[in-house]
C-alpha cells in the first residue's frame, strides 16, 4: 500500500525567482555610474598596454598605436560578448545591474550586444559629452517608462536592477490570550472579616507602680579642703615727689615804635562813558500777494506753517501755491542778535532761492543766510522782497 504524496504547501517555491522582466528598471544614476566604470576599463587597459609596449619596444610610435588599437578592440569585444551572454559587465556587476531582453528577460545575445556596445562606444568619443548626453536624454524621454535609450531600442534590451530586495521580517505568532481579571467583580466580593486585637489588661498594682514617683535620697555634699593662708604682702614705703625745676624767666616783649600814619591813595580818575550805540535797524518784507509787515521776531512761511514743540514764533504766514511747490513749513526768517535779518530753509521739497542784484543762489537747508536791503527770496512759486527802514 503506497502512501499518498505529501501535499506541497501553498505559495511559491523557496528557490523560485521572478522573471527578469518583473525586476525594477535600473535608475539612471546607477546606470551612469556603471557606464563610467566600464569606460575606465575600456580606456585604462589599452593605455596600460601602450605604456608596456613603449617600455618594451622603445621609441616606435606605430607599434605603440597598433598595440593600443588592438587592446581597444579586444576589450570592446570582450565586454560586448559578456553583456550578450550574461548581461553583465564590470560596471554593471559593481552596481548590481543587468542587461536583458525587454520582452523575455533573457540575455540579448552577442549580435545585439555588439550593436549596443558600438553605439555606446561612439557616444563615448571625445565630443565634449554631447553623445553621452544624447543617449541619456533618449532614456529619460522613453515613452515606455523603461528608461530605454537609442542603444537599447536597437538591441531590444532593457537594464534592470538585480540587487536582492530587502527582506521583510514576518510578524511572529501572537502570544496566547492572557487571563482577563474582572476588576468590577473583585470590588463586589466582600472582604474577609478581620479580628480586632484586644490589648492585654494590666493589674492596678502594676499601674500604680508605674505612676508612683521614685523618692530621691539626698546625697551628702562634699566638704571642700581648707585653703592655705598666705602671709601678708609688705606695703612699699611712700615716695616723696621731687620739687619741680625752676623755669627760666621769659624775656620782655620788644617795644615797636608806632609807625607814621599812611596817606590814602588818591581815587582813580573817572572814566568817560562811550557814546550810546545806534538803534537796531528795522526790516520790512513785502510778499507778491501784497501783504507787508515789519519783522519783529521769527516768522514761518509755508502752505500751512506750524512751529515745532516749544518754538517761539511771532508770526505765521500761509502762502497759497498753485503748483504745490511750497512746502507745508517752507522756511523761516527773523532778526539776528546783531540786528541783521537772516533767512533759513527748513528742508523744503523744492528749496529756497536768494536773488541779490540779479544773481540767484540756492539756500542750504538748515543754514541761515544774511539778507540785505533789496534782496528777494523765492519760496517755490512765491517770493518776498526785503527792505530796511531806518
Amino acid at each position: 500500500m503506497s502512501l499518498p504524496p505529501t501535499p506541497r504547501p501553498y505559495g511559491p517555491r523557496p528557490d523560485w525567482q521572478p522573471p527578469l522582466t518583473q525586476l525594477p528598471v535600473a535608475q539612471l544614476e546607477r546606470r551612469f555610474q556603471a557606464f563610467a566604470i566600464d569606460r575606465l576599463f575600456s580606456w585604462g587597459i589599452p593605455a596600460l598596454v601602450g605604456v608596456l609596449t613603449w617600455v618594451a619596444l622603445g621609441d616606435e610610435p606605430w607599434s605603440i598605436v597598433a598595440a593600443v588599437v588592438i587592446a581597444l578592440v579586444v576589450v570592446w569585444l570582450a565586454m560586448a560578448i559578456a553583456i550578450g551572454v550574461n548581461g553583465s559587465s564590470p560596471g554593471k556587476a559593481a552596481r548590481g545591474l543587468r542587461v536583458v531582453h525587454h520582452g523575455t528577460g533573457t540575455p540579448i545575445g552577442a549580435g545585439p550586444a555588439l550593436v549596443r556596445s558600438l553605439v555606446l562606444a561612439l557616444s563615448g568619443l571625445p565630443t565634449f559629452g554631447i553623445g553621452v548626453a544624447t543617449l541619456a536624454w533618449t532614456a529619460v524621454e522613453d515613452r515606455g517608462s523603461q528608461r530605454r535609450g537609442w542603444h537599447d531600442h536597437l538591441a531590444g534590451s532593457v537594464v534592470v536592477d538585480v540587487r536582492p530586495a530587502p527582506e521583510v521580517q514576518e510578524e511572529g505568532q501572537q502570544d496566547a490570550p492572557r487571563h482577563i481579571v474582572n476588576l468590577t467583580a473583585m470590588r463586589l466580593v466582600p472582604a474577609p472579616p478581620v479580628e480586632a486585637l484586644v490589648p492585654p489588661t494590666r493589674s492596678v498594682e502594676h499601674s500604680m507602680r508605674r505612676q508612683a514617683p521614685a523618692q530621691s535620697v539626698p546625697r551628702p555634699m562634699p566638704q571642700s579642703a581648707p585653703q592655705p593662708t598666705s602671709p601678708p604682702m609688705p606695703q612699699p614705703a611712700p615716695q616723696h615727689a621731687a620739687p619741680p625745676p625752676m623755669s627760666a624767666p621769659m624775656p620782655a616783649p620788644m617795644q615797636v615804635p608806632p609807625s607814621a600814619p599812611r596817606h590814602a591813595a588818591p581815587p582813580p580818575a573817572s572814566q568817560h562813558l562811550a557814546p550810546g550805540s545806534p538803534p537796531a535797524p528795522r526790516w520790512r518784507v513785502r510778499f507778491d500777494d501784497g501783504q507787508s509787515f515789519t519783522v519783529d521776531g521769527v516768522v514761518l512761511v509755508g502752505r500751512r506753517p506750524e512751529p515745532r514743540a516749544g518754538e517761539d514764533v511771532s508770526r505765521l504766514v500761509p502762502l497759497a501755491s498753485a503748483d504745490m511747490s511750497v512746502s507745508k513749513t517752507h522756511a523761516q526768517f527773523g532778526p539776528a542778535a546783531d540786528g541783521a535779518l537772516v533767512v533759513m530753509d527748513r528742508g523744503s521739497t523744492n528749496g529756497s532761492t536768494l536773488v541779490r542784484q540779479g544773481v540767484s543762489r540756492q539756500l542750504s537747508p538748515g543754514r541761515a543766510a544774511t539778507l540785505v536791503d533789496g534782496d528777494t527770496v523765492v519760496f517755490g512759486d512765491r517770493h518776498m522782497v526785503v527792505s530796511r527802514e531806518g
